[in-house]
């Protein structure tokens, strides 16, 4: 997935220091741990050099990290050969256009809802949520269902956190 418009809703702070301040939706750092649980693999591809990216995929425990990612599809080639997985196996979450030869590239293209129009247009799937809004949530969620993981997916994570998931069925 696409960082800046995809886990955060593209705006991009500065604060007096001159560091770059971004701000993403906790539901999408569950939605990446449930990925994890499910046994999907995870990478943040973004075109930026931010360590505040780097710093965020290494919280979640995501996978890969490539910054600097000025040729997206490229790099998703080279995720899908280093991690043994055929294109049609791997889904990809973007919002503009540098993430267009990433979506040509995955079996499951996937457009956030306030994407550019022509990354909606290449994409299989529009979310509902906007950028930074849980689209990646969203995503997730559907791609679990459609997997018919989502709800032992969900029980383990709650089981594993103390809860009671038979308690809310």
């Amino acid at each position: 997935m696409d960082v800046d418009g995809v886990l955060t809703d593209g705006r991009l702070g500065l604060s007096e220091r001159g560091d770059e301040v971004k701000f993403f939706n906790a539901h999408d750092g569950v939605a990446v741990a449930l990925a994890r649980r499910a046994g999907l693999k995870t990478a943040f591809v973004t075109g930026e050099t931010s360590t505040v990216a780097k710093a965020r995929g290494d919280k979640l425990g995501v996978d890969k990290v490539v910054l600097g990612a000025r040729r997206k599809g490229d790099v998703v080639e080279s995720l899908l050969t280093e991690l043994g997985l055929p294109a049609e196996a791997a889904a990809y979450v973007g919002d503009d256009l540098l993430d267009i030869p990433a979506l040509e590239r995955v079996g499951l293209a996937i457009a956030v809802a306030d994407a550019v129009p022509e990354v909606r247009a290449a994409a299989h799937m529009v979310t509902r949520a906007a950028g930074g809004g849980a689209a990646v949530r969203e995503a997730v969620e559907r791609i679990l269902k459609a997997q018919g993981v989502w709800r032992a997916t969900v029980h383990a994570y709650i089981r594993e956190h103390g809860g009671s998931p038979e308690r809310w069925r």
